[in-house]
């Protein structure tokens, strides 16, 4: 059940952002969660720990999916099982690997934009993006 709290959370965490790129061939799109700036109880969250948040965290949401991304490269018929996500999901990504920048926000911080081959999505997120911790 999302409540507006973990709306506002989502919000926070994935700001709108025109990443300056369209993914081609079979590549998805995705921006990775922004780390947290204060706890709950309203504690700020030192910098040197929110970087190394922004740096493990493999919760993304998909911004953009290639035409070809999940389809037989072969057939160019889509996979028998469809498509394993689509903008706006929130997904798992590997830490390492596909093309990463970051986009200025101006006075609100930066959003991470990566770009993945479609086969290295690792699986979708089913929960609150947003209470799912980095592994550090």
């Amino acid at each position: 059940m999302v409540t507006k709290t973990s709306e506002n959370a989502i919000e926070a965490a994935f700001p709108v952002a025109d990443p300056g790129v369209q993914p081609f061939g079979s590549r998805v799109l995705v921006q990775i969660r922004n780390p947290k700036q204060k706890t709950s109880g309203g504690i700020i969250i030192d910098l040197g720990s929110q970087e190394t948040e922004k740096w493990n965290t493999q919760v993304a949401k998909v911004i953009a999916v290639g035409p070809l991304a999940f389809k037989n490269r072969d057939t160019m018929k889509p996979w028998p099982e469809g498509d394993w996500c689509k903008a706006d999901d929130f997904v798992r990504v590997p830490k390492y690997g596909g093309d990463r920048w970051e986009v200025d926000l101006d006075d609100k911080g930066i959003a991470l934009f990566v770009i993945f081959n479609d086969l290295d999505i690792v699986g979708k997120v089913t929960t609150d993006p947003t209470i799912i911790r980095a592994f550090i």
